[in-house]
């Protein structure tokens, strides 16, 4: 898929920061702040907050835990993102086109869920509730399919930071409305009519989908070669015709080809963007795992944890992925990136700052908007990256890939957080946290000298610029 270069600055010669901010502005990067809340919505609604409810009745906490078996639907994505990526879902995709189609489908199915929840009783179905939160998990999880090829597709890449940024502004209050929303309607009424409002909520994102235009997607020939060449493989060693054989087909163009395509567009370079994505969130991640326990080891209260990291701590995060649309603009994608792992590694250090003054509610507020800005920063430039490794003919599943890929080895490391601060305190484990971005940065700057490189060399055969870099 042709693209910019990333290290490039796409528009910073023309555009003041002024000038750059206006990309906020645009129709569709607007539409974003509202799909970003409707993906954002059903979350906590499977978890926190279904988890309050459920244990105010009575529900046994090691069954409350099973719940969060739901939340696997989030990383196994990957696995249908091919058939929202290739399959017709009549008459959804017939009258709104796939990406919008897919969409409304799957808030219908997330509105019907919550409805479901709102109107079962706990105490006397709790496998009910199990049944409509699985419906719920599923869709939402096939709606940020659809939505992230959506975000990719509908605009250029110079505008996927702003994309990126309103995304996680909208998914941000989408979790508030799901979070705090949910539980003051509950205290003051009841579940039931927390759920139903909540349920209403995804009317927002309906009426989004139903505003937006489809994106006009067109794919390159050598993508369409490549397929061809290996659906001609597939038949030519196929004796039969019958509808095994067309299975096969359909998964060599809509799993292996996207595969296929992505290690054809990056030849072994490919390995190295993928440790890239594997590791550039690692440090935040792995920090992320004990932050709540610190705040309470420490010594702050719940509420001034709940004031500074959860209230405060969300605008700061907003506010950085702000920024971080913003800095795409100016400095390109690797530049970004580069300032993005800089500034998580830099600030997880405050963490041990705080670690050794103790419950000091200044320094917490320092540490958390430090963190947080930097964290909405890194976010939304990462995903600007990685909308830009797609390609459109594959745009659902690749994304879908990736966007696994990137959780896995944090979550991995993580695991083993709890035994790091047992044996060598928090100072030492968030210098530790600290230090696992030092690979993201490497790689950053290994990844800019790569295509300084490409790009050199294709200037001296005199390649268009929107060849030079895949």
């Amino acid at each position: 898929m042709p693209a910019e270069g990333f290290d490039q600055k796409p528009d910073a010669a023309r555009r003041s920061w002024g000038e750059a901010f206006e990309v906020y502005l645009h129709p569709r990067v607007i539409g974003m702040l509202f799909l970003g809340f409707s993906a954002g919505l059903p979350f906590l609604l499977l978890f926190s907050t279904l988890s309050l409810w459920l244990r105010e009745v009575g529900v046994s906490v090691s069954t409350i835990g099973l719940f969060s078996w739901v939340g696997i639907t989030f990383s196994i994505k990957v696995f249908w993102a091919p058939v929202v990526d290739r399959l017709p879902l009549p008459p959804f995709t017939t009258l709104l086109g796939k990406r919008r189609g897919w969409m409304l489908a799957a808030q219908i199915a997330i509105a019907l869920g919550l409805l479901g929840i709102a109107y079962t009783d706990p105490t006397q179905n709790l496998e009910f509730i199990v049944y409509f939160a699985l419906l719920v998990a599923f869709a939402a999880a096939t709606q940020d399919i659809a939505i992230d090829a959506y975000r990719i597709e509908a605009v250029e890449k110079s505008l996927q930071g702003a994309m990126a940024g309103t995304y996680q502004v909208g998914y941000r209050i989408g979790l508030i409305a799901a979070g705090a929303g949910a539980l003051y309607i509950a205290a003051f009424t009841s579940w039931s009519i927390a759920y139903t409002t909540m349920a209403a909520l995804v009317g927002v994102g309906m009426a989004t989908v139903l505003i937006i235009r489809e994106p006009a997607v067109v794919r390159d020939q050598a993508t369409l070669l490549r397929e061809a060449e290996l659906l001609r493989r597939i038949e030519g060693e196929g004796e039969h015709r019958g509808s095994l054989h067309t299975l096969i087909a359909w998964f060599s163009g809509a799993v292996i080809s996207p595969l296929i395509d992505f290690f054809a567009r990056n030849g072994q370079f490919a390995l190295v963007i993928l440790a890239f994505i594997g590791l550039y969130r690692l440090s935040d991640i792995t920090l992320g795992v004990m932050a709540n326990p610190f705040y309470t080891d420490l010594g702050f209260t719940k509420i001034e944890i709940a004031n500074i990291t959860k209230l405060y701590g969300v605008i700061a995060t907003l506010a950085g992925a702000l920024i971080g649309g913003i800095l795409v603009v100016r400095l390109g994608l690797l530049r970004s990136l580069l300032v993005g792992a800089v500034m998580v590694a830099g600030t997880n250090l405050l963490f041990a700052l705080l670690a050794t003054m103790g419950a000091d509610l200044a320094m917490l507020t320092v540490t958390i908007t430090a963190d947080n800005v930097s964290n909405g920063l890194a976010g939304s430039v990462f995903i600007a990256y990685l909308s830009s490794l797609t390609n459109t003919a594959y745009t659902a599943t690749q994304y879908a890939l990736f966007s696994s890929l990137f959780t896995l080895p944090g979550k991995i490391v993580a695991g083993g957080s709890g035994f790091v601060v047992e044996s060598f305190g928090y100072v030492n484990f968030f210098i530790y946290a600290s230090a696992l971005g030092i690979p993201a940065i490497l790689l950053v700057l290994y990844l800019m000298y790569h295509y300084r490189r490409k790009e050199a060399a294709a200037s001296t055969v005199g390649e268009p610029a929107h060849e030079r870099i895949p």
